[in-house]
């Protein structure tokens, strides 16, 4: 399996060892607000590696081609191609600013030479295609080789125009602009199993779209009550199943996950599962609304399970079992004792995404301190890694890191007061055929691989 013996953890005999490949990103500490990473996404294939930023600039890097022999250097990307997605626009009728920052990347199936992705900020969502070119026509009978057009007069013979090699260019060009279909904020866009159609969901609405179609969409849920104030929830992702066509969910910040079948009726307003969890009262705080509010969810390469991650927590659920998740892991418990103060800085609102390895078996997240998370679904353990420059030399293999809640820290334990809450890993993504793994910190992205021996 894609996971190994272990599945990247410590212990048993054919374990994974991760270790540092690469870091894209500026060195210095002050950073640049549009250097922002807001998303991170491989291609079908793995080869693309997608990053999108807070000045609504998309990064593909590409897997190193040459190398792909050497099994030590499969973690190495380059930059592929960049481009400006969107741009800084004003909503003149609400007065509004609308960011350019890019919600979300997803990368359509290759069907030929070209490369396709959606990218979305708040409102506006772009397919992009990005092409190459390597050959570039010469000897045109209109026109000198420098563009300027001739005399038709001038001219006494004709020529074959013939096609010469040049430099590889890479091309980005949109192709479809989906505009002026949502009132609230994009937070999420899938594609759908049919390739054909995609959705795209806001706080209070999910529209489907036909890849073709730009100037209309269809409103398949809406929760937005006749009045405001009576307002109690919002959506927060959506996702369309990987095999099932007709099939969607949809998380809340209540801690709900709804799945839709789009059979049943043209409005999805009646889900046909809700998966929720009844609190531990044990738990109970004035914080456990906002905690239990799904940032994300994601499902299964199989289409079996759902993933869904909330403040605390990740929760695997079987979509036939809606009464509670099958299993639950522990990201940061020691943060329980801080939400007071977590909810001053404001860092107990922070969306941290979620994913799956490409066989299913481990899921990755992120937290704080620049550390991420990963829990092996058949041996139960767990690990945590750091993304940091201290250890970045090709193959250094990470070592596990260990957060001391309380009372008398060992020598090589984190305190939990020590912790930098401005160092986040809010989005990560797995190479669906590989162990490679593509962290982002605030503004550096890091890829890291397994040891081979």
């Amino acid at each position: 399996g894609v996971g190994g013996g272990g599945g990247g953890l410590p212990g048993g005999g054919n374990d994974i060892q991760w270790c540092f490949s690469q870091v894209k990103g500026a060195v210095d500490d002050d950073v640049a607000e549009a250097d922002i990473i807001s998303t991170v996404e491989f291609n079908h294939s793995g080869e693309l590696l997608a990053t999108g930023d807070k000045g609504g600039r998309v990064v593909i890097f590409q897997q190193e081609q040459e190398n792909k022999i050497q099994s030590h250097s499969r973690g190495e990307y380059n930059v592929y191609s960049t481009f400006q997605s969107h741009e800084p626009e004003f909503d003149y009728l609400k007065s509004l600013e609308i960011e350019e920052k890019i919600n979300k990347i997803r990368w359509l199936p290759q069907k030929n030479a070209a490369q396709f992705l959606l990218s979305t900020n708040d409102k506006t969502i772009k397919l992009w295609k990005i092409s190459e070119r390597d050959k570039r026509p010469e000897g045109y009978n209109l026109k000198e080789e420098d563009g300027r057009y001739r005399d038709p007069t001038t001219v006494t013979t004709l020529r074959v125009p013939v096609f010469r090699p040049m430099d590889l260019m890479v091309e980005a060009s949109p192709r479809r602009i989906f505009a002026n279909a949502h009132t609230y904020h994009i937070n999420s866009i899938s594609i759908n199993s049919d390739y054909e159609t995609y959705l795209s969901a806001d706080d209070l609405r999910i529209n489907l779209w036909h890849l073709e179609i730009t100037d209309r969409s269809f409103n398949i849920v809406d929760i937005k009550p006749a009045n405001m104030e009576e307002l109690t929830e919002v959506i927060t992702a959506a996702e369309f199943h990987p095999n099932s066509c007709n099939t969607f969910v949809y998380s809340s910040s209540k801690g709900t996950i709804r799945l839709c079948d789009m059979r049943a009726s043209a409005l999805c307003d009646r889900h046909s599962k809700l998966f929720e969890e009844p609190e531990d009262p044990s738990n109970r705080s004035f914080f456990s609304e906002i905690i239990s509010s799904i940032s994300d969810v994601k499902f299964s390469h199989s289409g079996r399970y759902m993933m869904t991650r909330d403040y605390l927590s990740v929760k695997i659920w079987d979509l036939n079992m809606e009464n509670r998740p099958v299993e639950t892991y522990q990201v940061h418990e020691y943060l329980r004792s801080k939400l007071c103060s977590l909810y001053e800085n404001d860092c107990i609102f922070d969306k941290f995404e979620c994913c799956w390895n490409g066989s299913d078996s481990v899921v990755m997240t992120g937290s704080y301190n620049n550390f991420f998370r990963m829990f092996d679904r058949n041996t139960k353990r767990d690990i945590t890694l750091e993304a940091s420059r201290e250890n970045n030399k090709p193959r250094t293999v990470l070592k596990p890191r260990k957060v001391c809640a309380s009372g008398k820290r060992k020598k090589d334990e984190i305190s939990v007061d020590s912790l930098d809450f401005n160092k986040k890993i809010l989005h990560t993504a797995w190479h669906p055929k590989e162990n490679i793994i593509a962290v982002a910190t605030t503004n550096n992205l890091y890829i890291f691989q397994d040891k081979v021996n």
